[in-house]
C-alpha cells in the first residue's frame, strides 16, 4: 500500500515528520502550511492478482493560529486564545501504538517488524532498546527514519520486551512492546536409515522442537504404530524406538511425525536387517596426489552386515595405523592431518566382520605446494605512465602450472597496452580506467594460489568550474564553485586568487585558501577594485590548472582605510627636514585622486601644525629649519571620497651638523704592559648637534727617528658606542711610548680632537732569542751563537743557558745552569765529554721576568784513537764468546723467572724491590714503565742523569697544568724562583727518533760503558 499525490501520481515523500505506517495509514508528527492539499490518494496493490485498488482523494487543510483564534473568538475569553508559542512547541505523544504497552507475536524465521510513530514539535526522534538484552547487530535494521525496527530470521532468543522512546527538546515518552516468538516444528535429530544384522541392537531417534512443543507420533509402513503388528524386538520410548536382538522379519519403513498448531514435520527411516560379508566399494589401486602440509583423505567405502571393522596398514609388512597419528573416520576414510613427503607410499584398507574379510590397496604421492615467491605490489602511478606487476611462481617439478592475470576478478581487457610475459604484467600509458585490483593466479591440477595488488591511477585534480558570486556587498562577496575530479588523490585545499583589472590587469594575487572539503568562501574585498576570481585545487601531487575566471565585480570607492607606513623625518642638511613615507599602492587607495596631507611642528615649541597636501609621492622637504631640532610629523592619506583615519604621530629631527666641542679631562690609567684604560668627560648634548653615535679614540706608538723617516705613523682607532665615558685599549706593546686623543661622533661625523695625552707601557718578558746555532764542535767544547729577541719588551738583563748530556740509551745527564751577560751573542762551553750529545735550553730575561726558551742539540767530536780501540775489541773472538755466554745466561734466567712467576712465586730481584721500594718513585710510574728516557717526539723536559724523579722543587705532572709542555722550538719551560729549570725528561720508547744516536761509529761495548760514566 502506498500514498500518492495526484494528478501526476507522485509518491508522497517520507521524512521524520511524515510517515506511512505498516498498516498503510498516513501520520503527520506535526503539520505545516505546505501540507494543505486536496489530493492525498491511497493505492492498495495486490501482487497475486496484479490489481490496484484506489481510495477517494482525501483533503487536508492546515489552519494557522490566527485563523483558529478568529474562528473561536466569539466563544472563548481573551485568556483562552491560542498563543503561537503553545502550538509551535509541545512534548511527544504516540500516534501508534496506543497506550503504554502492547504485545506482538511472530513465527520463528520470519521478519519481526515493530513500529512507533509519535507527534510533537519539534519533531520527535525515535530510539529503540531491548530491556533484557542487546539488539543483534547483524540481524537488526531500522526503517522509516527509525520509526520501524526490523529483526530478520527471528529466533526464540529474540522474545522479550522492546521499548521505543520518542524524544524532543520538551520531553520524552516510551512504549513497551512484549514480543513472543512462536515456532513451527523443526528438527533437532531426524531419524536416519538403519542397517542391522540378525541379533544386533539399534535405535531410531526422532527429536524436534517448536513453540508450543511439538507432539511426536510413529507410523510403520504407513500405519500408525499402535495398530501395526507387534514385534518383540521393538520398544517405543517417546521420540525413540529401541531395537533389541533383531531378526530379518524386523525390516520395515518407519515414519516420524512432529506437529503443533503452526505446522508439522514428517521423515522416513528404513530399517534393514541383513547378513552380508564385507565388500570394499572403492576401486582397487586408486592413486591419490596431495600437496604437502595439507590433509590427505584416503577413501575406503565398504558395505557389510554386521557392520565391518576397518583397519589401515602402510607398506607390505606395516602394523595397523594408530589413531594418535592418523584419523580413522566411521565411513572407512583414513585421514592424514598434515601430509609430509614421508607420507608417500601404499596404504592397505582391511574390512572384517564375522562373515569374512576384504582388503584394497591405495597409493599416495605427496607434491610440493605451489607458491608465489614474488608477489605483485601495491602501486600508485600518475596518469600516462607505465606500471609493472611481478608474479614469480615456484612449483613441484612434476606439475605444470598455468599463470593468468585478472583485473577486478575478470579477464584483462583486450588492449595492446597490456603485455604479459613469463613473470610480469606491464600496463603502458595508464589511464583512469586501468585503476583496480590485479590478481595473479597460478593453477596446477592439485592446487592454486593467487596474489593481488591494487593499482591507483592518480593525477593532479581537474580544475574547479561553475564559479558563482553571490551575496555581493561593498566589502565582501561569497564565491562558490564545483570541484573537478580529484583523480584518486583527495583534494586537500583550494587556492583562491584575484585579479584587479583596474589597477593591475593580467596580474593574479593570492586571496585566501580553504580546506578541501569546502566549496564556498566568504571573501573580504577592498573598495574601488574591479575583481575577478579563479580557483585552483591542490592534492598530494600538486595543484590543478586555474579555473575559468569568475564574472567581474567592481566595488564602490571609499576613503582610504590606512595611512602610509615607514614615516620618517631626517634632515639631509643642517637646515632642512626630509619627511619620507611608503606610499599606498593602487589596491590600497580605495578610490581615485590619491594624495597625502603632510603635517609637522617643533616638538618643544608652541607652534601650530603646518600642513601641505602633496600628490601621490613619497617625500617632502621642509627647508629653513634650525639644526637638529625634534619635530612631530604625521602623514595622512586622502582621496576623492575623503580622508583616512587620523595618522600616528612620529618623532623626527632636522639635519645634523658636526659636533662643536671635544671631550674634556682625558686621562689614561696604564693597567699592565699591554692594557690601558682611558677616561673622559662627556660632551654636552647641545654641542653634539646630532644623534650621539659614541666616542672614538685615536692612539699610536711613538717611532724612533730612523723608523719615522721610513714610514708614516700608523694610528689605531677604537670606537665606543653610546654615551660611555671610559674604555680599554688592549694589545699594546710593552715598554713603549703612546699618544692618544678622543673625539665625539654623531650622524654627521666626528667632532674636534681632545688634546693629545701621552703614556708609557711598562717592561714585559722578552720573546725567545731569534736564533741559536752551535758551531766549531771539538772533542771537549762547543760554541753557541745567537741573535737577541726580536721583541725584547724591555731592557735585557741577562741570558740563561741550561744544558745536559744524553747517552746512547736516551737517558739524561745532570743539568748545568749558566748565566750569560746581556751584551753577549757568542759563548764557548769547555771541558765537555767527547762524542757526547748535549741538549741546550736558552732564553733571555728582563726585569719583568724570563722569556720563552729556544732549544738546540749538538755532539762533540770523536777521539780517533779511542774509536780504533773500540773497533779492535769488538772484533776479538774472546769478546764475542763472552757476549754469547752472557746472552745464554740471561736467557736461562728469563726462563726460570717465567716458570716461577707462572707458579705464583716471586723471583729474588722482585722480592728485593718490594722490600726496598723507594716511596718517591712509586707515584711517578708511567703507564709505559719508562723513566728518565729521551725522545724527540715527546715532552722534552730535562732530568738529572740516573734519577727516576725530578730534582728538588719539581712540580709533579698531576700538579702542573701550565708549564710542562712539549719540548721543542719556541716552547716555554717552567722555572723555580731562582731560575733553575723544573721538568721531567721522558718519552715512550716506541716513538724514539732515529737520530737518538747520531755517531757514525759502529756500536761497541766501550760506547755502552761510556754511557754510564
Amino acid at each position: 500500500m502506498s500514498l500518492r499525490l495526484s494528478p501526476a501520481f507522485q509518491r508522497l515523500p517520507q521524512s521524520e515528520r511524515v510517515s506511512q505506517g505498516l498498516n498503510g495509514d498516513l501520520y503527520f508528527s506535526n503539520v505545516l502550511p505546505e501540507d494543505t492539499r486536496e489530493d492525498y490518494i491511497c493505492y492498495a496493490r495486490f501482487n497475486h492478482t496484479q490489481t490496484i485498488q484506489q481510495k477517494q482523494p482525501i483533503s487536508v487543510k492546515v489552519i494557522s493560529v490566527d485563523e483558529l483564534n478568529d474562528t473561536i473568538a466569539a466563544n472563548l475569553s481573551d485568556t483562552e486564545f491560542y498563543g503561537a508559542k503553545s502550538h509551535r512547541e509541545r512534548p511527544p505523544t504516540f500516534l501508534t501504538p496506543e497506550g503504554n504497552a502492547s504485545r506482538k507475536e511472530e513465527l520463528r524465521g520470519n521478519v519481526l517488524s515493530l513500529e512507533c510513530i509519535a507527534e510533537g514539535l519539534p519533531t520527535p526522534i525515535i530510539y529503540w532498546i531491548k530491556e533484557d538484552g542487546t539488539l543483534s547487530i547483524n540481524r537488526t535494521f531500522y526503517r522509516n527514519f527509525k520509526k520501524t525496527l526490523q529483526i530478520v530470521q527471528v529466533t526464540e532468543a529474540d522474545s522479550g520486551n522492546y521499548q521505543c522512546i520518542a524524544k524532543n527538546a520538551l520531553g520524552a515518552i516510551h512504549h513497551t512492546i512484549s514480543v513472543t516468538v512462536k515456532a513451527a516444528p523443526y528438527w533437532i535429530i531426524a531419524p536416519q536409515n538403519l542397517v542391522l544384522s540378525p541379533g544386533e541392537d539399534g535405535t531410531l531417534i526422532c527429536r524436534a522442537n517448536g513453540n508450543p512443543k511439538p507432539r511426536i507420533s510413529w507410523l510403520l509402513n504407513g500405519v500408525p504404530i499402535e495398530i501395526a503388528p507387534d514385534d518383540p524386538s521393538r520398544k517405543i520410548d517417546g521420540d525413540t524406538i529401541i531395537f533389541s536382538n533383531v531378526q530379518e522379519r524386523s525390516s520395515a519403513v518407519y515414519q516420524c511425525n512432529a506437529s503443533n498448531e503452526y505446522g508439522y514435520l514428517l521423515a522416513n527411516a528404513f530399517v534393514n536387517v541383513l547378513a552380508e560379508p564385507p565388500r570394499i566399494l572403492t576401486s582397487a589401486d586408486t592413486l591419490y596426489q596431495v600437496i604437502a602440509n595439507r590433509p590427505a583423505l584416503l577413501d575406503c567405502a565398504f558395505f557389510g552386515s554386521p557392520l565391518p571393522t576397518i583397519e589401515w596398514f602402510k607398506g607390505a609388512k606395516g602394523s595397523a595405523l594408530r589413531e594418535d597419528i592418523y584419523v580413522l573416520h566411521e565411513n572407512g576414510t583414513l585421514e592424514i592431518p598434515v601430509a609430509q613427503k614421508d607420507s608417500t607410499g601404499t596404504y592397505t584398507c582391511v574390512a572384517r566382520n564375522k562373515l569374512g574379510m576384504a582388503k584394497n590397496d591405495i597409493h599416495l604421492e605427496i607434491k610440493d605446494p605451489t607458491r608465489i615467491i614474488k608477489q605483485p605490489e601495491y602501486a600508485v602511478v600518475q596518469r600516462g605512465s607505465t606500471v609493472s606487476f611481478e608474479c614469480i611462481v615456484k612449483h613441484d617439478h612434476t606439475l605444470i602450472p598455468t599463470v593468468m592475470w585478472l583485473k577486478d576478478h575478470r579477464e584483462l581487457p583486450s588492449d595492446g597496452r597490456f603485455t604479459v610475459d613469463k613473470d610480469r604484467l606491464v600496463v603502458a600509458d595508464v589511464n583512469d580506467d586501468d585503476g583496480g585490483t590485479y590478481t595473479c593466479v597460478a593453477n596446477t591440477t592439485l592446487d592454486n594460489v593467487s596474489a593481488s595488488a591494487v593499482l591507483s591511477v592518480v593525477d593532479v585534480p581537474n580544475p574547479p568550474f561553475d564559479l558563482e558570486l553571490t551575496d555581493q556587498l561593498d566589502r565582501s562577496v561569497q564565491l562558490s564553485w564545483t570541484p573537478g575530479d580529484d583523480n584518486n588523490s583527495p583534494i586537500t585545499k583550494f587556492i583562491i586568487e584575484y585579479e584587479d583589472a583596474m589597477h593591475e590587469p593580467g596580474l593574479w594575487h593570492h586571496q585566501t585558501e580553504v580546506p578541501g572539503a569546502q566549496t564556498t568562501a566568504q571573501l573580504k574585498l577592498s573598495p574601488y577594485v574591479n575583481y575577478s576570481f579563479r580557483v585552483m585545487a591542490v592534492n598530494s601531487l600538486g595543484r590543478s590548472l586555474p579555473s575559468e575566471a569568475s564574472e567581474q565585480y567592481l566595488t564602490k570607492a571609499a576613503e582610504p582605510d590606512k595611512n602610509p607606513t615607514a614615516v620618517e623625518g631626517l634632515g639631509s642638511e643642517p637646515d632642512n627636514l626630509v619627511i619620507t613615507w611608503k606610499p599606498l599602492n593602487g589596491f590600497e587607495s580605495n578610490g581615485p585622486g590619491l594624495q597625502y596631507k603632510v603635517s609637522w611642528r617643533q616638538k618643544d615649541g608652541d607652534d601650530e601644525w603646518t600642513s601641505m597636501v602633496v600628490a601621490d609621492v613619497s617625500k617632502y622637504i621642509v627647508s629653513g629649519t634650525p639644526t637638529f631640532v625634534p619635530y612631530l610629523i604625521k602623514v595622512q592619506a586622502l582621496n576623492d571620497a575623503g580622508f583616512a583615519p587620523e595618522p600616528a604621530v612620529v618623532l623626527g629631527h632636522s639635519g645634523e651638523d658636526l659636533p662643536m666641542v671635544a671631550p674634556g679631562n682625558v686621562h689614561v690609567n696604564v693597567v699592565n704592559s699591554t692594557l690601558a684604560e682611558v677616561h673622559w668627560d662627556p660632551v654636552p648634548l647641545k654641542s653634539i648637534r646630532g644623534h650621539l653615535q659614541g666616542y672614538r679614540i685615536y692612539y699610536w706608538k711613538a717611532q724612533s727617528s730612523s723608523t719615522r723617516n721610513r714610514r708614516h705613523i700608523e694610528k689605531k682607532i677604537l670606537t665606543f658606542q653610546g654615551s660611555k665615558t671610559h674604555g680599554m685599549l688592549p694589545g699594546l706593546e710593552p715598554f713603549s711610548h703612546y699618544t692618544l686623543n678622543v673625539r665625539v661622533v654623531n650622524g654627521k661625523g666626528e667632532g674636534p680632537a681632545s688634546p693629545d695625552r701621552v703614556f708609557n707601557t711598562p717592561e714585559g718578558v722578552p720573546s725567545a732569542p731569534s736564533s741559536l746555532k752551535i758551531v766549531n764542535p771539538t772533542l771537549d767544547s762547543l760554541t753557541l751563537e745567537w741573535e737577541p729577541p726580536s721583541h725584547p719588551n724591555g731592557v735585557l738583563t741577562e741570558y740563561t743557558l741550561k744544558y745536559q748530556p744524553i747517552n746512547s740509551t736516551h737517558e739524561l745527564g745532570p743539568l748545568v745552569d749558566l748565566k750569560i751577560p746581556a751584551n753577549k751573542t757568542r759563548w764557548t762551553l769547555k771541558n765537555l765529554n767527547f762524542s757526547t750529545r748535549y741538549k741546550f735550553y736558552f732564553y733571555a730575561q728582563t726585569a719583568a721576568g724570563s722569556g720563552n726558551q729556544i732549544t738546540e742539540e749538538a755532539i762533540t767530536t770523536v777521539d780517533e784513537a779511542m774509536a780504533s780501540r773500540q773497533v779492535d775489541i769488538a772484533t776479538q773472538g774472546w769478546f764475542i764468546g763472552l757476549m754469547c755466554a752472557v746472552a745464554l745466561l740471561i736467557l736461562i734466567l728469563l726462563i726460570v723467572c717465567f716458570i716461577r712467576r707462572n707458579k705464583g712465586g716471586k723471583y729474588p730481584v722482585k722480592e728485593k724491590e718490594d722490600a726496598h721500594a723507594d716511596p718517591e718513585i712509586q707515584p711517578m710510574k708511567e703507564d709505559d714503565g719508562t723513566f728518565g728516557e729521551y725522545s724527540d717526539a715527546e715532552d722534552h723536559k730535562p732530568l738529572k742523569k740516573g734519577s727516576r724523579t725530578p730534582s728538588d722543587r719539581t712540580v709533579k705532572k698531576e700538579d702542573s697544568d701550565d708549564s710542562l709542555v712539549d719540548y721543542g722550538e719556541g716552547v716555554n719551560g717552567q722555572f723555580n724562583e731562582d731560575g733553575s729549570f723544573i721538568g721531567q725528561y721522558s718519552g715512550k720508547k716506541e716513538k724514539e727518533p732515529a737520530e737518538g744516536n747520531e755517531s757514525s761509529e759502529a756500536p761497541s761495548p766501550v760506547n755502552a760503558m761510556n754511557s754510564f760514566v
